[in-house]
């Protein structure tokens, strides 16, 4: 039996290739301005953002309800779940992406919210500020400099 913990790591290293397969450059856990976190944002070769929800299991979904709160920093909002999930708990509101064990695909396509001016210049630049820090740790591991969310 695989266990929650354990397969929110395989769904989201699925939806990762997902989206390096999509040519989407994601970040995993990302801080958000109104102090939330997000499991994925990826920037998509168009700009836009996309948001990312890894669940685990129908209690990650039905015990959490700050997805609600990551619209504000994306243009589309999806769920990565497995094929044991049951789908049916899910807005239809968002996207879906089913995983099955390295694969991903989208089941059902996220609808478009476009984020102000503003808001995208924003986000692109804590996007970037965040990207290139968690690089500079990689190379510099003695780094502990860790960006907050503006």
């Amino acid at each position: 039996m695989i266990l929650p913990p354990q397969r929110t790591q395989l769904i989201r290293r699925a939806t990762a290739l997902l989206c390096r397969r999509l040519g989407w450059a994601a970040l995993h856990e990302v801080p958000l301005p109104n102090g939330r976190r997000a499991d994925m944002l990826a920037l998509r070769p168009d700009g836009r953002f996309a948001c990312i929800e890894i669940k685990s299991c129908a209690n990650d979904f039905l015990s959490d309800a700050k997805w609600r709160d990551y619209r504000d920093y994306c243009d589309t909002l999806s769920f990565a779940v497995d094929l044991d999930f049951p789908v049916a708990l899910l807005p239809d509101d968002a996207g879906l992406v089913q995983t099955a064990d390295r694969d991903a695909e989208f089941i059902r396509e996220p609808p478009v919210h476009p984020l102000s001016p503003a808001r995208r210049r924003s986000l692109t630049h804590h996007f970037g500020i965040l990207a290139a820090s968690r690089l500079a740790q990689l190379t510099d591991p003695a780094d502990q400099f860790v960006l907050k969310a503006e």
